[in-house]
């Protein structure tokens, strides 16, 4: 074994089947995570960033951006560790959709399911369509979708 790379925890593509499911820890939002992300972004809508203006803007407070969301939906099924050392590309974000805000304070976890998957031997390894259920604290889905993602074969 190598010194310079760490052992995989995560599956090999053919250790993956329809209908796997993984659930993530959660995740706090907080008012750092919505402030850093206006600045990386440059997203500075009013509706962010703005405690006064939300009062009045439709949700009465300011509401984390949809992106941010999708962004620590990634993190969370990364930490899970079920594609440490074996994902090779984010493919594709095939369908998305934002259901409801989510706000400074709630804690948000995914869960996912293997949909489908594809072996795709030129590449070493082969596809996967994850559908992901990004839920708040209260079980409710705040987003969406499916991605796909391309996953190391087993190494012979």
């Amino acid at each position: 074994m190598s010194h310079n790379q760490p052992e995989n925890r995560g599956r090999y593509f053919e250790e993956f089947s329809v209908g796997d499911r993984v659930s993530s820890a959660g995740r706090t939002v907080t008012e750092s995570d919505i402030v850093l992300f206006a600045g990386l972004s440059g997203d500075y809508n009013q509706i962010h960033v703005d405690a006064e203006f939300s009062k009045d803007a439709g949700f009465g407070q300011r509401v984390a951006h949809g992106l941010l969301g999708l962004s620590i939906a990634s993190g969370l099924v990364v930490q899970s560790g079920v594609m440490e050392g074996t994902i090779m590309a984010f493919r594709e974000i095939n369908s998305w959709r934002f259901i409801k805000p989510t706000f400074i304070g709630d804690t948000i976890h995914v869960e996912v399911e293997v949909k489908e998957t594809k072996a795709i031997p030129r590449i070493g390894g082969g596809s996967l369509i994850l559908e992901l259920d990004v839920q708040n604290q209260a079980n409710e889905t705040v987003m969406k979708g499916t991605w796909t993602v391309l996953v190391r074969s087993k190494p012979e």
